[in-house]
């Protein structure tokens, strides 16, 4: 059996990770039984300066892209249905507020030391785009990681520190050094880049294709 390690660089605050990911969980359960895989999740920041309270999501993202609030609510629409159709909740996506997802990626770095690297990103997604969440409170944190049966008080000792703060900020560094602007960003064995929240039928002509050349 071919193994196939993917590294994952993707922000908690981008729908297009979380929809980018169950596509690649499709990709990934059509060639089980041709290909080992492996995750890892690595940081990225959409909105590294952020700080306060946030402010509403559709205002922000018009006047970051220079659209009207209608052509981002229409974007954000279909983003619901793409999402809905891989069994994702991304019901109050159009109510959440801009945040700073640093100490949620820290989370997910402790989180990856308890074997649930992947299950803490997927709850974060679901606070975030299906409750509404503000996903850098520490409250809402440690209740993500409450839900994956994590110890909650140690969780909020990791978020009340510095842990993995080193880690997150090596992580953001690497991958914009190697060329990485845009996430998902999707790195196979180390070598092989896939940008984007590809169609699942697209990964797994990739993975094909990857390993003839490898052969």
């Amino acid at each position: 059996m071919n193994k196939m390690h993917i590294d994952i660089v993707s922000d908690i605050a981008c729908p297009w990770c979380a929809i980018g990911y169950a596509r690649l969980e499709r990709a990934m359960k059509q060639v089980a039984s041709e290909y080992e895989f492996t995750v890892q999740w690595h940081a990225f920041e959409l909105n590294p300066d952020h700080s306060g309270d946030g402010e509403p999501i559709l205002p922000a993202l018009a006047r970051k892209y220079g659209r009207s609030e209608d052509e981002m609510r229409s974007t954000q629409n279909q983003m619901m249905v793409i999402a809905k159709d891989l069994g994702l909740n991304f019901e109050k996506m159009q109510e959440r507020r801009t945040c700073n997802t640093f100490d949620a990626h820290r989370l997910v770095k402790w989180a990856g030391e308890q074997g649930r690297q992947t299950g803490m990103k997927q709850a974060l997604f679901d606070a975030y785009f299906g409750r509404a969440d503000d996903v850098s409170d520490h409250d809402v944190l440690v209740r993500c990681a409450e839900t994956l049966g994590l110890d909650p008080g140690t969780a909020r000792d990791v978020l009340d520190s510095d842990q993995y703060g080193r880690e997150v900020r090596e992580d953001e560094a690497t991958y914009r050094q190697a060329g990485v602007s845009a996430v998902p960003a999707f790195i196979i064995n180390g070598k092989y880049l896939i940008s984007g929240a590809q169609e699942p039928e697209t990964l797994v002509q990739a993975f094909r294709e990857i390993v003839a050349g490898s052969d």
